[in-house]
């Protein structure tokens, strides 16, 4: 008996959850090959004449055909991004230039595009339900984004930026990380380790030995990284970790792993693109589809906000350094030192650290906690789960409704890795949607469950306790970004939609996306969360309320430097994205130093090359569109306040509303309606100022 397609190919499985046990690089071409032929020929099924342009004929059928395609991708980019060893980075890159040609072909083809244009002028579309017409109209808007109304004789060079675009942002990322894992410092003086965490140094050594050196190992990932900056004594081994992570990618190491070329070249073809749409900049494209109007209100945004958080940011540096100068006997204060003397003045002004504070934060506990809060607040209930992984740390979870029935899943993979990419995100595996007439479901009622992943760059357990390995323990911040992280994912697991296009956080304003992830953060400052999440790695106490009363004391502990340095980075990205020439000779290193001339209270050595690592821009899908951290953290913080107002965060009928009004409606209507609707107004900054201690209640 012969295997069928599936059996030979796990990549071509979708008969339920990814067969990660089984999903080899060499899947990838054959797969992705015939899945690129079966699109393709569906498309040229539905642009015939035999297809109706209507809604079940031709868009819902469209939508359907495409979507194994897109899975398939799905699954090939986050093994790349979590599991880049060579097979996959090859395998990956290998197919991105046809993925990526397949996606812009789509995009400008005409007879789709005029098909969706007759569907909306038909008889039909009134009576379609609101987030069908809502689909049917962004198509049409990405269309005209995509270049489809261009003339024939421009759409080849359109399609050819589009996949050099792709491509690059894969070798910005891919250079990034084996820049990261390109440099280490080994320490054999432990007179060197003075300050360290006791965890941070076993981490060292066992770096060290697992390389076969005597001493201790530290690297440019966080776990390493971080404690390094913000406890070592030694200003040697702090300025020559920093040195080597301000200039990571850049024209200071291996060639051909310099970002710098790519970066001018991303940027003259996001350029060249937009001015072939018509638009004078990539800004003025990537705002179309997003929450703000134009280019001056997101400036006048970010200056007025950087107007207000300037006055906090100046005391906070003149604190740094004369705690540094008096105290710390550093005359100047380096940027390498930053981060020292603040753990520094949080003790003296605080007493505590948050090296202390980390003791209490297990692994299992803050999940249990963070569990907690999503059951409370959304009457769900989460559990273990099985599934295979692409790695042995990865854990797996569903998420139910008090009777059962399965809402969603979700794969949690915490730990820090070297094939790992640096830094947190959330990740759809597979997304909610009601499955055409005919399709198997699992769950009985035609409704396809969505799958997510989250992902983190946490320590990894070290060390043993009682012959058994001591569980891993997290910092607060890593605690407010885990709880951050599942935000997105509640968005995607929760959504009620049926509409792919519109389901979870498809479809929603970019600028509206982080809304839920920072609405989470709050609940890492909620005693009762923390005090139910917290318990001491070697004595299983709670945290003591006392040391919380200074964690919420310390709240906002330089939260005027931290406010404009997001804003140094959001203007710097629209900056560079509207008012920027990439062919002219001011360089963008120029226009960073314009940025921080005008916002920051700090400025790094001259020798530093941020732009080199700032994936996010340049390979994460926020290019001209960093600015929706704040533009979102106004909304998070206004959603929030709403609980504050009914008195209680767990405030049942607020946490039903929240769930019904933005969690679950997804992209069905613009993020403004899902936020009036919450609140009954419109957003207000002042939540958000008095969250960060820049305004009192």
């Amino acid at each position: 008996m012969t295997a069928s397609p599936t059996q030979q190919n796990a990549l071509l499985d979708f008969s339920g959850l990814p067969r990660f046990d089984l999903i080899a690089p060499s899947d990838v071409q054959p797969a992705i090959s015939k899945l690129l032929d079966g699109c393709r020929a569906l498309v040229e099924h539905l642009t015939s004449d035999r297809v109706a342009a209507t809604w079940d004929d031709f868009a819902s059928a469209l939508t359907d055909g495409l979507e194994p395609l897109s899975r398939a991708w799905g699954i090939v980019g986050h093994l790349h991004a979590v599991n880049d060893v060579p097979g996959w980075r090859d395998a990956y890159n290998r197919m991105l230039p046809e993925v990526s040609r397949f996606y812009a072909e789509v995009g400008q083809n005409l007879q789709l595009f005029a098909k969706y244009k007759a569907i909306a002028a038909s008889s039909e579309f009134a009576g379609l339900s609101a987030a069908r017409r809502r689909i049917v109209e962004h198509e049409i808007r990405d269309f005209r984004l995509a270049g489809a109304e261009l003339p024939e004789d421009q759409k080849p060079r359109f399609q050819a930026i589009s996949e050099e675009l792709s491509q690059l942002s894969a070798k910005f990322s891919e250079n990034l990380l084996d820049a990261t894992n390109a440099f280490s410092e080994t320490v054999t003086d432990q007179s060197e380790l003075a300050g360290l965490p006791e965890d941070a140094r076993q981490a060292a050594r066992e770096a060290a030995k697992k390389d076969g050196q005597a001493g201790w190992k530290f690297t440019l990932h966080m776990p390493s990284y971080l404690p390094v900056m913000q406890y070592a004594d030694s200003r040697r081994l702090r300025a020559a970790m920093y040195r080597a992570y301000a200039t990571r990618a850049a024209e200071f190491g291996a060639a051909e792993l310099d970002n710098t070329p790519l970066i001018r070249q991303i940027l003259l073809l996001r350029r060249e693109e937009a001015q072939m749409l018509g638009y004078a900049n990539f800004a003025e494209v990537s705002l179309v589809p997003k929450m703000a109007e134009s280019i001056p209100q997101v400036l006048g945004f970010l200056r007025d906000l950087a107007v207000k958080a300037r006055p906090f940011a100046e005391r906070d540096i003149a604190d740094l350094r004369a705690l540094a100068r008096h105290e710390l006997n550093i005359e100047t204060m380096e940027a390498w030192d930053v981060g020292y003397v603040s753990e520094k003045l949080l003790q003296s002004r605080y007493a505590f650290s948050e090296q202390e504070v980390k003791q209490y934060f297990t692994e299992d506990k803050v999940l249990a906690g963070l569990f907690t809060v999503i059951e409370t607040l959304f009457g769900v209930c989460l559990k273990p789960d099985r599934a295979p992984v692409w790695h042995p740390d990865v854990r797996f979870f569903r998420i139910e409704t008090p009777a059962g029935e399965l809402l969603g899943q979700f794969y949690l993979d915490l730990y820090a890795r070297e094939t790992k990419r640096g830094g947190a995100w959330m990740d759809e595996a597979i997304a909610r949607r009601r499955l055409p007439a005919g399709s198997a479901s699992t769950a009985g009622d035609g409704i396809q469950k969505p799958v997510a992943y989250l992902n983190c760059n946490f320590s990894r357990p070290v060390g043993e306790k009682d012959g058994q390995a001591r569980p891993a323990t997290f910092t607060h911040d890593e605690v407010i970004t885990l709880f951050h992280e599942t935000g997105h994912g509640l968005h995607h697991l929760l959504t009620r939609g049926e509409e792919l296009p519109l389901s979870g956080i498809h479809g929603v304003e970019w600028d509206a996306v982080e809304l839920p992830s920072q609405f989470m953060e709050n609940y890492c400052w909620e005693w009762s969360v923390v005090q139910g999440m917290s318990a001491h790695v070697d004595t299983g106490e709670p945290l003591p309320r006392a040391l919380f009363d200074k964690m919420l004391a310390a709240k906002n502990f330089l939260s005027g430097m931290q406010t404009l340095r997001q804003i140094e980075f959001s203007l710097f990205d629209l900056l560079l994205h509207s008012d920027f020439d990439p062919a002219g000779e001011r360089g963008v290193l120029q226009l960073l130093g314009d940025v921080r001339r005008e916002v920051a209270v700090i400025v790094p050595p001259e020798w530093h090359r941020f732009p080199n690592s700032f994936a996010h821009i340049f390979a994460g899908g926020y290019g001209a569109g960093y600015y929706s951290y704040k533009w979102a953290e106004v909304l998070s913080a206004d959603c929030y306040g709403a609980f504050e107002e009914a008195g209680n965060p767990f405030d049942e009928r607020t946490g039903k509303r929240f769930l019904d009004t933005i969690l679950s409606v997804g992209g069905s209507r613009s993020a403004l309606d899902n936020f009036r609707a919450f609140r009954g107004r419109e957003p207000q900054v002042d939540a958000l100022l008095r969250h960060s201690g820049m305004i009192t209640a």
